[in-house]
């Protein structure tokens, strides 16, 4: 067996280990409603309040001590955040939503790049709860000091019979980038594969004839990886 499809395997059964002790997910409150309005108030204006990680995040420990925790989501901060519901902001490493509010057409309609990466992951996080119980396995990879915490993470969800990674998902679908560190380099480099795969479908944001994927320094969400 390939390590693609170990780790795949892996995830499998430790996704289906954590949907089994999900848990139901708590009703927002209005603090909470708050929280999450703010957020998404200043990412629509293309801004994104969630800091990049203060330490150095070992990514390799993906593949090879795989460690995943149940995880309940909250409500949807970013193109790539989520407030779970012990109060903590769960950033995904893999993947940056767009910041942009560049209009966008998109299935006949026109928003902002940033309004449509808010909407794709609000979206593929319900898709996501919904196959496992409210609930989604995470694997964390850090946090910054402070309040509220934030924690570092990829995220999964089974899907038809396979693991799937809730980044790669949203990068398929052209609803996010590949995250980059500050050479350019994606992060994960199956996800810069996937970004190059929606680019040729044109599918989500790329489906713009004139849209061009920003590269600048505030796209490079995850800047202090090993």
């Amino acid at each position: 067996m390939n390590p693609g499809a170990r780790r795949r395997t892996r995830l499998l059964f430790c996704i289906i280990a954590c949907t089994l002790n999900a848990l139901a997910l708590a009703a927002e409150d209005d603090a909470t409603s708050r929280i999450v309005n703010s957020y998404q108030k200043a990412y629509a204006e293309g801004r994104d309040l969630i800091p990049p990680p203060e330490t150095n995040l070992d990514t390799s420990s993906i593949a090879e001590r795989l460690d995943l925790q149940t995880v309940m989501p909250g409500g949807v901060l970013s193109g790539s955040a989520f407030l779970a519901s012990d109060g903590t902001i769960v950033k995904l490493v893999g993947v940056q939503g767009c910041l942009s509010v560049e209009q966008v057409e998109f299935a006949g309609l026109w928003t902002t790049c940033a309004m449509l990466s808010l909407a794709g992951l609000t979206s593929t996080l319900d898709e996501a709860k919904a196959a496992a119980g409210d609930a989604v396995p995470c694997h964390f990879l850090g946090q910054n000091t402070g309040t509220p915490t934030v924690r570092f993470a990829e995220c999964f969800f089974v899907k038809d019979g396979q693991a799937q990674s809730l980044s790669e998902v949203l990068i398929v679908k052209g609803l996010a980038f590949a995250a980059r560190d500050r050479a350019g380099r994606a992060i994960f480099p199956e996800y810069a594969q996937a970004e190059e795969s929606a680019k040729r479908t044109r599918s989500g944001i790329w489906a713009n004839a004139h849209f061009t994927r920003p590269y600048g320094a505030r796209y490079r969400a995850n800047p202090t990886m090993n």
